[in-house]
C-alpha cells in the first residue's frame, strides 16, 4: 500500500445530502473519482439526477433519491433504500442545508425555525440513522458540513443571517459530541467548516460583499471547484483513521484572523 492508497474508496457506499449542485456536487465527484458507490439525494431529486448522469458517463455508480431533512420519515426512507440496494453505508456527508436573510431584530419565527429543522436538526436525523446501520456493521465516516460562519459572529454587511450561523455553530457542536459518544463502535464524525464559495446559496452574498470577502482572506479569493474536495476526501477515507470530532476550516485562512 502507498500513501495514495489511504486515500481510495473502492468499494465504499457514500450518502451525499444535498447532492445535487454547489459544495455536495464537488464532493460526490471527487467521491466518484476515489471509487465510491453514490447515494445522492436532497429535495430537489431531479438536481441529484442530473449529477448522477454525469457520474454515471464517467463510470460510476450513483443513484438519486428524493430527500426532505425536515421530515423524519423521509430521512429513514433514504437510510432503508440504500441498505436496500447496496447492503452498508460507510461515509454520510451531511450538505443538505437552508439558509435565510434578514436582521436578527426582524428573523421571522418560521423562517428560523425552518433553518434550525434543516441545517442542524437534520443533520442529526441523518446522522443517527445512518450510524445505527453503522455501528452493527463495525463502522463508518461521518462529514458534517458546517461553516466558518458556525465559528463565530459576522458583520451584518458581509452575512446577515443568524439562523445560519446559528444551525452551523450547532453542527460544529454536535459533531464534537457525536464523535466521542460514537468513537466506541468505530464511528468517526468530523466537521468541515468551507469559507465563501460561489454557489446557488451564496450567490446574493458575494454580489454584494465579494470585495469585502476577499480582503478579510489571506488568499484574496474564494473557493474554487476543487477546494474542498481534499479535505472531504481525507475524512471519508482511511487517511483520517485516527482523527474524530475535527472541525477543518477551509476557508482561504479567513477565520485565522
Amino acid at each position: 500500500m502507498t500513501v495514495f492508497d489511504l486515500f481510495r474508496l473502492d468499494g465504499k457506499i457514500a450518502i451525499v445530502t444535498g447532492g445535487g449542485r454547489g459544495l455536495g456536487q464537488q464532493i460526490a465527484e471527487a467521491f466518484a473519482e476515489a471509487g465510491a458507490t453514490l447515494v445522492l439525494c436532497s429535495r430537489r431529486v431531479e438536481n441529484c439526477e442530473q449529477v448522477r448522469a454525469e457520474l454515471s458517463s464517467k463510470g460510476a455508480t450513483a443513484i438519486a433519491l428524493p430527500l426532505d431533512l425536515t421530515d423524519p420519515a423521509s430521512v429513514q426512507s433514504v437510510v432503508d433504500e440504500t441498505i436496500r440496494r447496496f447492503g452498508r453505508i460507510d461515509i454520510l456527508v451531511n450538505n443538505g442545508g437552508a439558509s435565510w436573510g434578514a436582521p436578527a431584530l426582524e428573523m421571522p419565527y418560521e423562517a428560523w425555525m425552518k433553518v434550525i429543522q434543516t441545517n442542524l436538526t437534520g443533520t442529526f436525523l441523518m446522522s443517527q440513522a445512518a450510524a445505527r446501520h453503522m455501528k452493527e456493521q463495525g463502522g463508518g465516516k461521518i462529514i458534517n458540513i458546517a461553516s466558518v460562519a458556525g465559528l463565530g459572529g459576522t458583520p451584518p454587511e458581509v452575512l446577515d443571517a443568524v439562523g445560519y450561523n446559528a444551525s452551523k455553530g450547532g453542527v460544529i457542536t454536535l459533531t464534537k459530541d457525536l464523535a466521542v459518544k460514537w468513537a466506541r463502535y468505530g464511528i468517526y464524525v468530523n466537521a468541515i467548516a468551507p469559507g465563501f464559495f460561489p454557489t446557488k446559496m451564496t450567490k446574493v452574498v458575494l454580489e454584494q460583499a465579494g470585495d469585502r470577502i476577499r480582503q478579510v482572506t489571506p488568499l484574496g479569493r474564494v473557493g474554487g471547484p476543487r477546494d474542498l474536495q481534499g479535505a472531504a476526501l481525507y475524512f471519508a477515507s482511511a487517511a483520517s483513521d485516527y482523527t474524530t470530532g475535527q472541525v477543518l476550516a477551509v476557508d482561504g485562512g479567513q477565520s485565522a484572523g
